[in-house]
């Protein structure tokens, strides 16, 4: 069955939605955060959404590719994609840092990310976008649409390479009853490290690897304490 792609609009928003996925495929829209619509996975956006019509262009030409990522059907080429955020985002003063598993690899911690999960200032939100307008998925916007206990007040993602994801304006309850490694406690305990000639924002090892062991992911927990002793 061919994959397709189709959007409407519903009241105040429009949906991108992609069919034809079979079971692997689904899988992977599933953890990518789409939203079973009979035969098709699908998002809304509000209509004022900024570069939406940008955003439906990427997600009609790259949505198999990014779905096909996060089902681990292909390689998740993150190098380039935090090449390219990087590059893009050189000398515009846009305040954002890296974190979950791409944060650890930057490090060197032998991991595969499966996508760049950062967090951007309010001030920033749009910028990062404007800087990635180009190769939005999905267009930055309040997080109005996202579940209950949602973690922040905007969000965005694009596809350049892999998936950059971005929120913005992280909310109080991402650090209780424990610290998150993309709230505030984080943000106030920011390191830098070295990534080629890059220098990139993380939040520190330690509360990395406390997440880690509370999400018990023994096998990253491991590959942290192999950094350490390496």
């Amino acid at each position: 069955m061919a994959i397709t792609t189709r959007r409407w609009t519903d009241q105040d928003h429009m949906w991108f939605a992609v069919a034809g996925l079979d079971r692997m495929l689904s899988s992977g829209a599933e953890r990518a955060g789409y939203r079973r619509i009979g035969d098709e996975w699908g998002r809304a956006h509000p209509l004022d959404s900024p570069h939406l019509e940008l955003a439906w262009r990427t997600f009609t030409c790259s949505i198999e590719s990014m779905l096909r990522q996060a089902a681990r059907l292909d390689p998740v080429p993150w190098r380039a994609a935090l090449r390219e955020l990087c590059q893009r985002t050189q000398g515009h003063g846009v305040d954002w840092w890296l974190t979950g598993s791409a944060a650890l690899a930057v490090r060197g911690v032998p991991l595969r990310p499966g996508d760049l999960d950062l967090v951007c200032s309010v001030a920033d939100v749009r910028r990062l976008g404007e800087l990635l307008a180009d190769v939005l998925i999905e267009p930055v916007a309040p997080s109005v649409n996202e579940p209950a206990g949602w973690i922040s007040d905007w969000w965005g993602r694009a596809f350049c390479h892999a998936r950059i994801e971005w929120v913005a304006g992280v909310r109080a309850h991402a650090d209780d009853p424990l610290p998150s490694d993309f709230g505030g406690v984080a943000a106030a305990r920011l390191e830098t490290v070295s990534w080629e000639q890059w220098r990139i924002r993380v939040p520190p090892l330690s509360l990395q690897r406390a997440v880690s062991h509370r999400r018990g992911l023994i096998d990253r927990v491991a590959a942290i304490d192999s950094l350490a002793t390496t």
